[in-house]
């Protein structure tokens, strides 16, 4: 009886909710991304530890794609495939629709040899870029060019 009251209580809580946006329960949901254009640099450069170094604080006071986005690129970079993974999913939990986070999943999924669900990235981001994108191209690139793919021989 008590689950039930308590599955209610939270079914209650959860409908009060802002439906613009995932919330965690414990922190306060930035909606605005922070400055980061020295991230960015410091990416560009390769220099992935100094961009982990400088995102790593911002996750205690700004919950954003961006910032997960880019601490998923900055990890899967440096070999660290699991942590980028979490955090490729936080930056989706929290914009379905950021194509930089579809494409760099994407990207993850072919360095790891699961082809497949680049390609199914590739279907969400032919829907966001009906016209194509960056994030398309670069990401359709990825499995085009990749060992582990047979995108050669695929047949639509």
């Amino acid at each position: 009886m008590k689950m039930s009251k308590l599955c209610t209580l939270l079914a209650l809580l959860l409908a009060a909710q802002p439906t613009t946006a995932a919330r965690a329960v414990d922190t306060v949901t930035s909606t605005d991304a922070p400055d980061l254009t020295s991230v960015r640099t410091k990416i560009k450069a390769k220099d992935f530890k100094a961009a982990l170094a400088e995102l790593t604080p911002m996750l205690a006071t700004h919950q954003h794609a961006d910032v997960y986005n880019l601490m998923g690129f900055s990890l899967r970079k440096i070999g660290d495939y699991g942590r980028a993974y979490t955090f490729y999913r936080k930056a989706l939990d929290f914009d379905p629709a950021h194509k930089g986070a579809l494409e760099y999943l994407g990207e993850l999924y072919v360095e790891t040899g699961q082809i497949e669900k680049a390609r199914e990235n590739v279907v969400l981001l032919k829907k966001l870029c009906p016209s194509g994108c960056e994030e398309l191209e670069d990401l359709e690139q990825a499995i085009a060019t990749s060992p582990k793919s047979n995108a050669a021989i695929r047949v639509d």
